[in-house]
């Protein structure tokens, strides 16, 4: 019989390391099988709530926010090319030079969480921004993401040029800090058991089995 699980993914748009982690836990997934029944919803996070329009160079971000010198940087993408390739994801590094804000992009995923579609959407957004370089802070890239994801584009339209789900988003981005998420990917199972970061998905895996064996089935 299959164990019923909520799972919520906690994550930002322009991090790499929720890439990582989102597709790790569905590989964990696709190998239990029909041992879990996943309810899996991808909640807001901004790493950058306040980016300007336009956004930042990510080399000038970074070694302001984290003293990471050029070689670090170089380092640290490499390390994130390598497990993404594991994974089947591409990160085009050459083509992402940017931060942007993405506060728009949740709201979309908001919206597409109630269509069915919000994790094609989110991997829709992963792929424009981590592999194709774009902007997921421009609202004609939005509204052309949604259209690749199955959702109407004339609704994302309207969605984005409204205050639509704002409310909703910033609600929801609440909740998780100030119940102490300060780092994402947090992955959140059955409101209780945590994992954080980008994890293998063996670790995914492990962690699965051990909640499903202490979740009643009855």
């Amino acid at each position: 019989m299959s164990v019923r699980m909520k799972i919520d993914v906690v994550s930002d748009v322009s991090c790499p390391w929720c890439v990582i982690g989102l597709k790790s836990l569905e590989a964990a997934l696709a190998k239990l099988g029909k041992e879990i029944e996943a309810d899996l919803h991808l909640q807001p996070f901004e790493l950058n709530p306040q980016m300007a329009c336009g956004g930042e160079s990510i080399a000038e971000h970074l070694g302001r926010k984290y003293g990471s010198s050029p070689e670090q940087l170089e380092e640290g993408q490499e390390r994130i090319r390598a497990r993404g390739e594991q994974l089947g994801f591409r990160f085009d590094m050459g083509k992402r030079s940017r931060i942007y804000n993405t506060f728009d992009a949740h709201r979309l995923l908001h919206w597409a969480d109630t269509q069915g579609k919000q994790r094609a959407l989110k991997h829709a957004l992963f792929a424009a921004y981590f592999t194709e370089g774009r902007d997921p802070s421009d609202h004609e890239v939005l509204v052309e993401v949604a259209a690749r994801a199955g959702l109407d584009a004339e609704r994302a339209r309207q969605i984005l040029a409204s205050g639509e789900y704002a409310n909703e988003v910033r609600s929801r981005e609440r909740f998780y800090t100030d119940r102490g998420i300060q780092a994402v990917p947090a992955i959140i199972i059955n409101d209780r058991h945590l994992i954080q970061g980008g994890q293998p998905v063996e670790v995914f895996e492990q962690a699965l089995r051990r909640v499903a064996a202490d979740t009643p089935t009855g």
